[in-house]
This record gives structure tokens, C-alpha cells and sequence, in this order.
């Protein structure tokens, strides 16, 4: 049954017809990932409105944590101090941290690029701050991170072909500078240190830097390959036309990371194109705004038409919220500003983009995901149990 197999990442089953779609298990020394996977973006080590149990019930099997946050607010050494971040947060599953690249870039009046360096203000207090790409492996190293992204250069959308070339060549420089300094933490501890480090495929929405940038990336063996700088505005058939022409540029044996996904379409395209992990604040963000996610709708739960609504926010849910409450409680909840009530919403979503992928790698096992696919393009995910 298997097809590729290497020492950290096993693919299982491949979907059929050409779909490139495949399930697979990520290998990590803090536990196995069953992928496709969403992972719950917990910034400054928490998932917000989540607690580490709630996480475990909806079946979370990696969280992310941010390096940008948390280097500035309490400090990696601190963290370190403490024991790393998973005796931080007490969170005893693996745990991805993004380099903070898109912060730091997305602070666009207050950094300043160059090659050597980006520096930047603290959202603290203002204070003049700096990444390398070796630094950012070193706090990362501090966390004690199962999964490390290398710093990189995310442009915006729309941006010029020339600038974002600019970008792409220098995430190369970075990404290289940053695998050589995994390399010295290895001599460093002996090849005791365990933690995988990914690197970030540049390009923005032009095909020929894309895979140049591919290419470039892929050459440096990293354990997993991350798909960046998409998902930042441009139209949603833009970056399906980008994932399928990428399919084919990326390793077959490494594990694909699309980062900051988290609608429903995007994943599941994402899926049929071959990514294998995914990740976004929309869960939580949404909860927090009194709005579930459903396959195909949002519930804006604050609407008067669920003032007198008994039923479950989603009937085909076996979440904690849907299996205990009704719209109209969390109507009342929302409108009353209860702390209760971003809890509730957000167990919910949480929960239905997990099992979404979830639904995905089954279906992928059983031969099925060409039908699942079709379900989900003619309206009918409705009859799966999420």
C-alpha cells in the first residue's frame, strides 16, 4: 500500500484518477501527524479561547505558535527558562512555529529589509528590534519547536514581478544561511537535537518565479517544504491555478505545508493539489465574532433569526458545543458578551476544520476522495458526520 517512504514523512495512499491528493504520516519525536491536517494557530502559545484539553477533544494533533510574538512578549530565553514552550503552554504534542517573517514584513512603515538583516519596532514599547535568519533558528531552538520555519520574504498582493524576483532570491540567501545554522545546532548537540525545520517556496502569483523558487528551495534538504506568499488577497481561483501548477515542483517524499489557510474550499483544493498541512486564525477569529463555520455557510449567530432557533448550531456536528447547546443559547450568550460564548463558537470551529481534514484523509484511504470531492462541489458534504 505504501508508495513513499522516507525516514520522517510515509505516504499511505495516493488518491486515484490524477487527483494528487494523498495521506500520509509526519514522524516527529513528540508524536506521529496523520496527514492532511489543520493545525490551530495558537500565536502566543495559546489557541485562543482553547484550552490544551479542548484542543485534544477536537482531535488537534499539532499547534503553531509564533515566533515574532513571543521572541518580543515574554522572551525565548524565558521560554527557555521555563522548560521550552511545551512545558510553557503544558502542550505534550508537537508544535510548529512560524518564523514571524510575515509580521516582521507586514509591518511595512515600521522595518527595514536587507539582505543581512530585517529590523523592526516591538509592538510592545516601540523598541528597535532585528532578526537574521540564524537568529530565528536560535529562538526557535529556545522553544524548543518540533517544526521550525526558516525567515523568509513574503510580499504582498498585487506586487511587481521585480520585487517579488527580489523576494524570492532573497528567501534563497535566507533559507540557506538558515539550514546552515540547523546544521551547527546539530554538531552543537551531537546530532541530539531532534527538531525538523521546513523551508518556504516564495514567487507570488508568477509562475516562472514560482518555480525557480521551488527549485532553489528544494535543494536544500529540509525536512518539509512550505508553500508561502499565498492566501494574501489575491482571487481564490488565482491560487488554485498556482496550487496545481506547484504540484508537480514539490519533492513527492516531503510533507507540503500551505500556510495561513483555513476556509473550507481552500482546503479541500489544497488537498486535491497535494498539500498535506494547513494553518489559520479564521477558527478562533470567526468564534470570536459569533460566527460557525458549516460547509457551506457561516452562521452569523448574533442574527434575531436564532433569538428562538432550539436546534443544534450544526446537526451533522459531534463538536461539544453542537452536541450540548442550541443556536439560541449561543445567540443569547453573543448578544449578552459572555466570555462563554467565543469558547463555545470556537470549540465548534476548531473542531470542523480538523475533522474536515479529517473527513479528507479518509476518504483518501478508502479510494474515495474523487466521490468526496464531487460531494463537496455539488453541495452535499452535508450528509458527512463532522
Amino acid at each position: 500500500m505504501s508508495t513513499h517512504k522516507n525516514n520522517h514523512f510515509e505516504i499511505l495512499r495516493k488518491a486515484e484518477n490524477g487527483i494528487a491528493a494523498r495521506a500520509g504520516v509526519l514522524k516527529t519525536w513528540r508524536g506521529d501527524i496523520r496527514t492532511p491536517v489543520f493545525m490551530p494557530v495558537g500565536t502566543c502559545a495559546t489557541v485562543k479561547a482553547q484550552t490544551s484539553r479542548d484542543l485534544k477533544l477536537a482531535g488537534a494533533q499539532i499547534i503553531l505558535a509564533n515566533t515574532y510574538h513571543l521572541f518580543i512578549r515574554p522572551g525565548h530565553e524565558l521560554i527557555r527558562e521555563a522548560g521550552g514552550l511545551h512545558e510553557f503552554m503544558r502542550w505534550d504534542r508537537p508544535i510548529l512555529t512560524d518564523s514571524g517573517g510575515y509580521q516582521v514584513f507586514s509591518l511595512s512603515g515600521t522595518r527595514k529589509i536587507t539582505d543581512e538583516k530585517v529590523v523592526f519596532k516591538s509592538f510592545k514599547d516601540g523598541a528597535k528590534m532585528e532578526f537574521t535568519p540564524e537568529k530565528v533558528i536560535r529562538i526557535q531552538q529556545a522553544f524548543g519547536s518540533t517544526i521550525m520555519m526558516v525567515l523568509d520574504e513574503c510580499v504582498k498582493y498585487p506586487e511587481t514581478e521585480k520585487k517579488a524576483e527580489i523576494a524570492v532570491e532573497r528567501t534563497f540567501r535566507w533559507a540557506k544561511r538558515s539550514y546552515d545554522e540547523y546544521l551547527k545546532i546539530m554538531e552543537e548537540t551531537e546530532g541530539g537535537h531532534k527538531d525538523m525545520v521546513f523551508g518556504i517556496v516564495q514567487g507570488s502569483t508568477y509562475k516562472n518565479l514560482r518555480k525557480r523558487s521551488a527549485e532553489q528551495i528544494t535543494s536544500i534538504p529540509f525536512h518539509g517544504y512550505a508553500i508561502g506568499g499565498l492566501s494574501v488577497g489575491e482571487p481564490n481561483e488565482m491560487m488554485y491555478d498556482m496550487l496545481d501548477y506547484m504540484k508537480d515542483l514539490m519533492p513527492v517524499e516531503k510533507p507540503r505545508y500551505l500556510m495561513g489557510v483555513g476556509e473550507v474550499n481552500d482546503i479541500i483544493e489544497g488537498i486535491k493539489n497535494g498539500v498535506d498541512m494547513f494553518d489559520c486564525v479564521i477558527p478562533t477569529r470567526l468564534g470570536r465574532h459569533g460566527v460557525l463555520m458549516t460547509p457551506y455557510t457561516k452562521l452569523l449567530i448574533k442574527n434575531a433569526c436564532y433569538r428562538k432557533d432550539f436546534t443544534p448550531p450544526m446537526a451533522n456536528c459531534s463538536c461539544y458545543t453542537c452536541s450540548n447547546f442550541t443556536r439560541a443559547y449561543l445567540h443569547h450568550l453573543f448578544r449578552s458578551e459572555e466570555i462563554l460564548s467565543p469558547i463555545l463558537n470556537s470549540i465548534h470551529n476548531v473542531h470542523f476544520l480538523i475533522k474536515l481534514a479529517a473527513l479528507c484523509r479518509e476518504a483518501i484511504l478508502e479510494g474515495r476522495y474523487g466521490e468526496f470531492y464531487s460531494d463537496y462541489k455539488t453541495g452535499n458534504l452535508t450528509k458527512y458526520q463532522f
